[in-house]
């Protein structure tokens, strides 16, 4: 199914997704704020020719422009309407009848020099067939009038948008006696005749005339709201309005989350690379692959016939075998990012809207949840936040976000609340983990540098080449990445302290609070400077990684929207492994915690405060005032949820191999979802089998979960081979890196040039 045409689409179906929220098929369509609607129609004339219900939609394409705008005036004559500060001129022309007085004024645009409309939206037919009484003869002198005024129209088509408006339906139960002989059946013949007419002449696809025929299809699902049976509703010609906005400014305007009418982007000069770089590798591995095994087949160990002893193959090397499984990984992520861009960049799928339900985010919460709880199986160790457990935890929070976007929940502001804590969450883990890592093992080497940062940046990397987007667009692993960075550094920088060092001298102790508490306070410092923030990471080359829109304000909202938790994460690890260390808990399959009386205690407060938050999130009114609150408070509800989940015996012993599997590849599916799973970077969501929606989500789902399981391996497999153990080697592929970065940093430059 081609995404093709959105145009044609967008003027001729849809369907509507609640009461008010209009659908085009196959695409997506933007809401157009006035400063946006500005900005497209500057230095713009607009001119709307018929009856009434022109009239109508006239008054809403201008409220577009300006809201505060009355509908008032001679309604049976001609209204001017401009906008001084974007020289944006937009006209009513009262001609209510296709007649000769309609053809003239059509026809004085397409003579000598006189400035022509940029965009004619034009349409009648109820006065005749009022006038008329709906007669025959009518209809008949209607196509005559009509077929002289197509020419004109194709004409204008050349160089100006022309747009005809077929004739809604009414609600003939409640039109008045003097409206009763416009029917439906009346209106069909008239629409009928304008398509048949319309274009028939005009053999060039650029100078035809657009068929706005979607406002019946709207129409007929709200035209029993009318006042009077003829007019439409207010919000169906709303609607109707925005089409006509999207129609002609998405081509201008280029909104992420308004697909339609819009071209496909040239590929760029990275992404020609990129293409040639991947379709080498492919070639290469068919290549390999064909000589290895030819080799085999030659060198196969066989008897020899003279000494009835083995002979040993002739070419056996780890050089082979290894460049092999590079060829191999990167052949099957070319073919994975030939999918991502074909999705997302490509108009080959179909793209739609989001739109929330709270079934759509609570059923498939309640659906996940009872597989899960299905496949519990005993963990291998029974530690507080085990490996098996932390997976667990990763994969239920990934599939509940997942959910989140797919459903368009951030627009229910107590979903929202609770997603917040689960992306906190885990940035917690980060915390807890690479600070347990650091204080327990002490390796401060660049080999674990490299390895934690190729894994968690490979895939973004590519994406950022494949998918044209900015490092930042792909807000949480530089997140992710600099907490990392943040504590690496707090940890290895003089005085190292270690676990090990800490146990000879209880002194060490302190000297590492001393340590948190100078983060604590560059972290405080730096969430109400802005200034200061936005100047450290507006230096060359940080500003290419953390700029987004010609500045770093994005950057700074996501760091700052959690910025105690890694904090938090890095504290409780302290903690945790300090009461260890003592035998101040009890870690015993089926064993609580601590004692008796304190695990109940604390069990009983970590469930009064997780439902407590939960009460405060449900009742926020205000989602700046919430995100103020919300670094400060957001670790209540992750402490009380680690305590639920591990003081009692029983449930530390168990996990859900169900989540575990999902929190293995969890990275991969938070960023695989923004081009295979969702659509237009996020916004919208991936239509590959339209009209079943059901069907498309579990078929694109399949998909998506695929393809972030083995991008998970390609990553494995080459973090082996790129970030070698051995120093030497190491350091030379780190110059390699830094040579492919020095290049990709020109190209850009150079691509930016271009485009300016």
């Amino acid at each position: 199914f081609q995404g093709g045409d959105t145009c044609e689409y967008l003027l001729s179906s849809g369907r509507f997704l609640g009461e008010k929220v209009w659908q085009p098929h196959s695409c997506m369509m933007h809401k157009y704020k006035n400063s946006e609607a500005k900005n497209c129609l500057i230095d713009k004339h607009i001119v709307f020719i018929g009856d009434s219900r022109i009239r109508q939609l006239f008054y809403s394409f201008v409220k577009l422009i300006n809201p505060q705008v009355k509908e008032e005036g001679n309604k049976h004559g001609n209204i001017p309407f401009e906008d001084k500060s974007a020289s944006i001129k937009v006209d009513f022309l009262w001609y209510p009848e296709v007649n000769g007085s309609m053809r003239q004024r059509i026809k004085s645009w397409t003579e000598g020099s006189v400035a022509k409309p940029h965009i004619i939206v034009v349409g009648a037919a109820t006065w005749s067939i009022k006038i008329h009484n709906g007669s025959n003869e009518a209809l008949a002198q209607y196509k005559i009038n009509i077929t002289s005024i197509a020419p004109l129209l194709e004409k204008l088509a050349k160089s100006s948008d022309v747009y005809w408006v077929l004739q809604d339906p009414v609600y003939e139960d409640m039109l008045s006696e003097s409206r009763k002989m416009i029917t439906n059946e009346k209106i069909d013949a008239y629409n009928e005749a304008a398509v048949r007419i319309l274009n028939s002449s005009s053999r060039n696809s650029k100078a035809r005339v657009k068929v706005f025929s979607v406002s019946k299809l709207i129409a007929q699902e709200t035209i029993m709201k009318s006042a009077d049976g003829l007019h439409l509703p207010e919000s169906s010609r709303d609607t109707n309005a925005m089409i006509l906005m999207n129609v002609y400014c998405n081509k201008i305007m280029k909104p992420i989350d308004g697909s339609c009418c819009q071209p496909q982007p040239p590929l760029t000069l990275i992404q020609k690379i990129a293409f040639c770089f991947f379709t080498l590798s492919i070639i290469g591995y068919l290549i390999i692959s064909l000589i290895h095994r030819n080799n085999y087949r030659k060198n196969k160990l066989c008897a020899d016939l003279e000494s009835g002893e083995e002979k040993k193959p002739a070419i056996s090397t780890s050089d082979v075998s290894t460049l092999e499984m590079l060829l191999h990984s990167f052949c099957k992520l070319g073919l994975i990012m030939t999918y991502f861009y074909l999705c997302d960049r490509a108009n080959l799928f179909m793209k739609e809207n989001k739109f929330y339900t709270h079934s759509s985010f609570f059923i498939p919460i309640v659906y996940i949840l009872v597989l899960g709880v299905f496949y519990t199986e005993n963990t291998k160790e029974t530690k507080v936040l085990n490996r098996e457990q932390t997976d667990e935890w990763k994969g239920w929070m990934q599939l509940v976000i997942l959910i989140y976007h797919i459903s368009g929940a951030s627009t229910f502001l107590p979903v929202y609340m609770h997603i917040r804590v689960l992306v906190a969450a885990y940035l917690f883990q980060t915390g807890y983990g690479h600070f347990s890592y650091f204080w327990i093992k002490g390796d401060f080497g660049v080999y674990r540098v490299c390895q934690v940062l190729f894994r968690l940046n490979f895939l973004v990397v590519v994406l950022c080449i494949v998918m044209d987007r900015p490092y930042q667009f792909y807000y949480f692993v530089p997140l992710v990445t600099v907490w990392f960075m943040i504590i690496y550094a707090t940890l290895a920088i003089w005085p190292q302290i270690i676990q090990k060092k800490a146990n000879g001298n209880c002194l060490w102790h302190f000297g590492l609070l001393l340590k948190l508490t100078c983060l604590l306070t560059c972290i405080y410092f730096l969430s109400y400077s802005q200034g200061t923030f936005e100047k450290i990471f507006s230096f060359w080359p940080l500003s290419k990684c953390f700029e987004l829109n010609g500045n770093v304000y994005e950057w700074w909202f996501r760091w700052k929207l959690d910025r105690y938790v890694v904090f938090h994460g890095m504290l409780f690890a302290f903690i945790y492994l300090a009461l260890q260390k003592h035998q101040m808990i009890s870690e015993g399959k089926g064993d609580p915690l601590f004692s008796n009386r304190v695990s109940n205690v604390l069990l009983f407060i970590s469930i009064v405060s997780f439902l407590t938050y939960s009460i405060w999130a449900s009742s926020c009114k205000n989602k700046t005032e919430c995100n103020e609150l919300h670094p400060s408070v957001s670790v209540v509800q992750i402490l009380a949820f680690i305590l639920i989940r591990n003081i009692p015996g029983y449930v530390r012993s168990v996990y859900s191999s169900f989540f575990a599997w999902f929190g293995k590849i969890s990275l991969e599916l938070f960023i695989c979802q923004y081009h295979i799973w969702l659509a237009a970077d996020t916004k919208g969501i991936l239509v590959l089998i339209p009209g079943y929606p059901m069907f498309n989500v579990i078929v694109s789902t399949f998909i998506f979960v695929c393809v972030a399981h083995e991008i998970s391996q390609i990553t494995n497999d080459l973090a082996q081979i790129v970030v070698p153990k051995d120093n030497s080697t190491l350091l030379k592929r780190l110059l390699c890196i830094a040579g492919f970065f020095s290049g990709l940093h020109l190209f850009s430059a150079m691509q930016d040039q271009s485009r300016h």
